[in-house]
């Protein structure tokens, strides 16, 4: 039986709404002072895109599949934290089955800062949006949610660990609180419910690598980062 949990709320607004245009070098979102940053999915995931870009050609039926699952997942689950009300009848079969299977993990999280808030930093020189910023089992955390085919392998999810780093890093620049915890939760079509967590400190230094190797690669990008 589905028993819903409200959830505590802290919300922090940190910035307006950001607007975003795409480019042949990826995503950008604009500031309102007229600068461009690059979006934090755009940066932590360019060296897999021409990989991910040739498997959607080759599988455009399963590609469009996983997107609306993903999608749907990640709207399901934003809308149960912010305490609406979530009618698991009515969700498609396999998104349905993914929500109940994570709802375990995702009842772990209180007093939420917010979902799919906008964060922005020249000084990092980037910007995006963060799924959840709460606390889970305690620890004031980046929170990610994913839906998967199968089950992921911790090797295999680096930049699932730089996005949420990168956001931990803005969170902390612009509200002055510090993030404990990335925590990813992943919930699998073979019923499966992961959770892979680490401090963000760890990943600080392979965040900067990828930001440089990114510039390397697009030098006509414009840069306002000062690589933190």
């Amino acid at each position: 039986m589905f028993e819903p949990k409200q959830f505590s709320h802290k919300n922090v607004k940190v910035t307006s709404d950001l607007l975003s245009e795409d480019t042949e070098s990826g995503r950008y979102y604009l500031l309102d002072n007229g600068k461009k940053l690059p979006s934090v999915t755009t940066v932590t995931g360019w060296k897999k895109s021409t990989f991910f870009e040739k498997w959607r050609r080759e599988n455009p039926k399963e590609a469009r599949r996983v997107t609306k699952r993903g999608n749907k997942i990640h709207s399901v689950i934003e809308d149960y934290v912010n305490n609406l009300e979530i009618d698991v009848k009515n969700l498609p079969p396999i998104e349905s089955q993914l929500f109940l299977q994570m709802k375990e993990e995702v009842d772990k999280i209180d007093n939420v800062r917010g979902t799919e808030l906008a964060l922005a930093s020249e000084n990092i020189g980037l910007a995006g949006r963060a799924d959840c910023i709460a606390e889970y089992n305690d620890k004031l955390s980046i929170i990610d949610f994913k839906g998967s085919t199968r089950k992921k392998y911790r090797g295999g999810i680096e930049n699932y660990f730089l996005q949420a780093t990168a956001y931990a890093l803005m969170w902390q620049e612009m509200t002055e609180e510090s993030i404990e915890q990335i925590t990813i939760i992943i919930g699998c079509e073979t019923g499966d419910t992961q959770v892979f967590s680490d401090n963000p400190v760890n990943w600080v230094r392979s965040l900067r690598r990828e930001i440089e190797d990114y510039r390397k690669a697009f030098p006509q990008v414009e840069s306002t980062s000062t690589l933190f």
